[in-house]
C-alpha cells in the first residue's frame, strides 16, 4: 500500500446536478512531523474527483486533511458473453 496526505482545498457545483467536483492537493506543514515526512514523497499532485454521492459528500469537509491510500485491486474477470441466439433456429 502506497499513503499520501492531502489536503481537500476547493469544491465546485456541478451545473444541474447534486454533483460537486472534489480538488485535493498534497499536504505538508513543514511544523509538523508527519507532514515532512509526506512532503518528500509527495511534493507536489493533484487530484480531482466528480462525485455524486451525498453520503459521501457530507464527509468531505474542504479545509480538512484525508489520506489516500493506494491499494491494487485485482483485475476483474470478464463475464463470459453468452452465445448468440441462432437467427434461423
Amino acid at each position: 500500500m502506497v499513503r499520501a496526505k492531502f489536503q481537500l482545498c476547493e469544491i465546485t457545483d456541478r451545473a444541474g446536478t447534486s454533483a460537486k467536483t472534489l480538488k485535493f492537493f498534497p499536504r505538508y506543514d513543514l511544523t509538523i512531523e508527519e507532514d515532512q515526512r509526506f512532503s518528500k514523497a509527495t511534493p507536489s499532485g493533484e487530484l480531482t474527483m466528480y462525485v455524486d454521492n451525498p453520503s459521501a459528500l457530507e464527509q468531505l469537509k474542504l479545509g480538512e486533511d484525508y489520506y489516500l491510500d493506494f491499494t491494487l485491486a485485482p483485475k476483474a474477470e470478464p463475464k463470459p458473453s453468452e452465445p448468440k441466439a441462432d437467427a434461423e433456429g
